[in-house]
């Protein structure tokens, strides 16, 4: 397997992509293409003696600004590592893309060069977040601000798709993210997909409030992205605000320290847990390829593991299992149509 990597993506590139790479070369048996300047890329890597075994580098001379607009890949980026990466994936010459680079122009890029799967009409940002029991994927996470029903209803189906192919759930709840469990509550955007889902095939679970969330409620959670993007940041700052207050205590006096070093072990494996390098980052579903973004602040850690889905976001065909759902579900809308008319 080749998966094409974004060497200059993110705040920590090009050393720690770099990193990460190699250490995917080792453990996972895959090989690479970096996009960046090629120069750069080879001073680092040496002068840190990370190795470049199966690894090809593609130069490009420019880099995308995490501040840019989203559509400036397609006109001063065209020539970025983001954009040459996703030009190299759109003709044929890796099996996926990963950057660490900005959202809007991976977002952007993948809608105009890759292209969407047939059917579908946004691609989502759809990050996996772990909770109580286990983890949950959130979908969309701030790809689409405007949503239309129809949208909502494919973000249900390809997460779920993604969440038995390649988190290996085997029938995934999934919920609408809501201001109540009644059937009656939201707005417009929320009844008319809540409609959606409840006709769908879907094991869809109804309304979900946003406190239940923590709990594992839902194996998928369906929103749009201003609300889902909103969600996303409110926990994930109210994750670390709890993890640190949590430290203090254990480190406030000499009793406390002694009374965590005899749980120890569990502190730490508590703390990988709610790691989010361990998930990487978010596949764009709906990409008609294979396309991940990882977290700006990337490390070597959050690239390997965002490597590591990667390879099972392809192994696990998952754009052709999306094609096919909404290929479907397509069919039976015009059926029941065709019905009607009848």
């Amino acid at each position: 397997m080749k998966i094409i990597v974004d060497a200059f993506g993110g705040d920590n590139a090009p050393l720690e992509i770099i990193k990460g790479c190699a250490q995917a070369v080792q453990q996972l048996g895959v090989d690479i293409i970096l996009t960046g300047r090629k120069d750069t890329i080879a001073h680092v890597a040496r002068e840190n003696t990370v190795s470049l075994d199966h690894m090809e580098i593609v130069d490009c001379p420019d880099v995308m600004n995490m501040n840019a607009a989203g559509t400036d890949i397609l006109r001063s980026g065209k020539n970025s590592s983001m954009a040459v990466g996703l030009q190299l994936l759109a003709k044929g010459n890796g099996d996926a893309f990963v950057t660490a680079g900005n959202s809007g122009a991976v977002t952007a890029g993948a809608t105009f060069l890759v292209k969407r799967i047939k059917g579908v009409k946004r691609i989502a940002f759809a990050p996996v977040i772990p909770c109580k029991k286990g983890f949950f994927m959130l979908v969309d996470a701030g790809a689409n601000v405007d949503c239309k029903p129809e949208m909502l209803k494919q973000f249900g189906i390809m997460g779920s798709i993604y969440m038995k192919r390649v988190m290996q759930v085997e029938s995934p709840r999934v919920g609408l993210l809501n201001v109540g469990t009644e059937e009656h509550k939201g707005g417009e955007l929320q009844h008319g997909a809540f409609a959606l889902l409840k006709d769908s095939p879907l094991n869809f679970i109804g309304n979900v409030e946003a406190r239940d969330v923590p709990d594992g409620v839902a194996n998928v959670l369906v929103a749009d992205g201003f609300s889902g993007n909103v969600f996303l940041k409110s926990f994930e700052g109210v994750s670390m605000m709890v993890l640190g207050l949590f430290k203090g205590v254990l480190t406030k006096n000499m009793k406390n320290k002694l009374a965590a070093s005899m749980v120890l072990g569990d502190l730490k494996a508590l703390k990988k847990r709610m790691d989010y390098n361990e998930y990487g980052g978010a596949p764009l579903l709906g990409c008609a390829k294979p396309v991940f973004k990882a977290h700006g602040s990337a490390t070597a850690k959050t690239l390997y593991n965002a490597l590591r889905l990667t390879k099972s976001y392809v192994e696990g065909n998952v754009p052709d299992e999306i094609a096919k759902s909404v290929a479907a579900y397509k069919q039976k809308e015009a059926e029941q149509k065709a019905g009607t008319a009848e």
